[in-house]
């Protein structure tokens, strides 16, 4: 296109071009554009002149195209209506026949409880999509969503203005634990810190939320970056895993042999949100990817 631009070629004069060419006379073209007689002659001398070639001839009243001229016209009418329709007529969505590739943000605990019924809607409803999830915490969602993402769920604090958001569910806390090996009746607070703990940092440290809610250490016996191996590392233990709620839920159904105990001390009771770019809001493919999360969320 720069070569273009430093031929000084203005491409309105094409779209007066073709008015010109299709009604025959510079009167009729004029009043279809809503120009002056003046304004679309000294167009058409314009592009002649960046042609360098003669584009129309004189034929009693009217005007006719030359041999040029009808080259001209043959290149460039399916590209004007082809700008035309996309300005105008945009494409319609179709999740049944989409091959839209989606990249979503999901915390490691969402990843648990969201992707697997998520992806039996895709399967259902739009078998040609495809997604890319690309892993998130309240740390990074925001520069995440900067960098591409159509959509994020997960826990953050403040964000910009450029991304918006939507509550799914709130995010209470239960302890998973094997009944055969822990044998408590109640959970209470000392029978909780009396236990070995698996805990998820995200500082590959041995601090989680318990010790920053209640300013108290654990004794941890392993500190994992994610909850995904959480019911695994329980089973057939005595140690305890402090779980979102919606977490614990997942982590039972796959290990039915585990169980979920209310914790003593509610330490934290936040919401996970679906986050997504201020840019996105008039994308139809995203506008349904984020419907059926939220049903998705609401039936979790």
């Amino acid at each position: 296109m720069h070569v273009v631009y430093g031929r000084d070629l203005d491409l309105n004069l094409l779209r007066v071009f073709a008015v010109v060419a299709e009604a025959g006379s510079v009167t009729a073209a004029a009043s279809r554009l809503y120009l002056t007689q003046p304004a679309v002659s000294a167009a058409l001398r314009r592009l002649q002149s960046a042609v360098a070639a003669p584009l129309f001839v004189r034929q009693g009243r009217g005007l006719v195209l030359t041999a040029r001229g009808e080259q001209l016209r043959a290149a460039i009418q399916p590209h004007l209506q082809a700008l035309v329709d996309a300005a105008l007529v945009p494409d319609r969505f179709d999740p049944a026949t989409s091959e839209r590739t989606f990249r979503i943000g999901l915390s490691d605990a969402s990843e648990l409880w969201l992707l697997p019924p998520l992806l039996r809607v895709l399967a259902r409803e739009a078998p040609g999509m495809r997604v890319i999830v690309v892993p998130v915490q309240f740390r990074t969602v925001a520069s995440a969503l900067a960098q591409g993402l159509d959509a994020a769920v997960t826990v953050a604090d403040e964000l910009p203005p450029s991304i918006r958001r939507q509550p799914l569910t709130s995010s209470g806390f239960m302890c998973v634990h094997d009944p055969r090996h822990t044998r408590f009746k109640r959970l209470t607070e000392r029978v909780y810190f009396e236990h070995d703990h698996v805990i998820v940092s995200y500082n590959a440290d041995l601090r989680g939320l318990i010790e920053d809610s209640q300013r108290k250490q654990r004794r941890v016996r392993v500190s994992v970056p994610s909850f995904s191996s959480i019911g695994a590392l329980i089973e057939g233990t005595a140690m305890l895993g402090t779980v979102p709620r919606i977490v614990g839920a997942q982590i039972v159904k796959h290990h039915p042999r585990l169980a979920l105990a209310p914790l003593p001390f509610e330490p934290w009771a936040g919401t996970i949100e679906l986050f997504w770019p201020t840019a996105t809001d008039d994308d139809e493919p995203c506008r349904w990817l984020r419907a059926r999360i939220t049903e998705v969320a609401g039936a979790a």
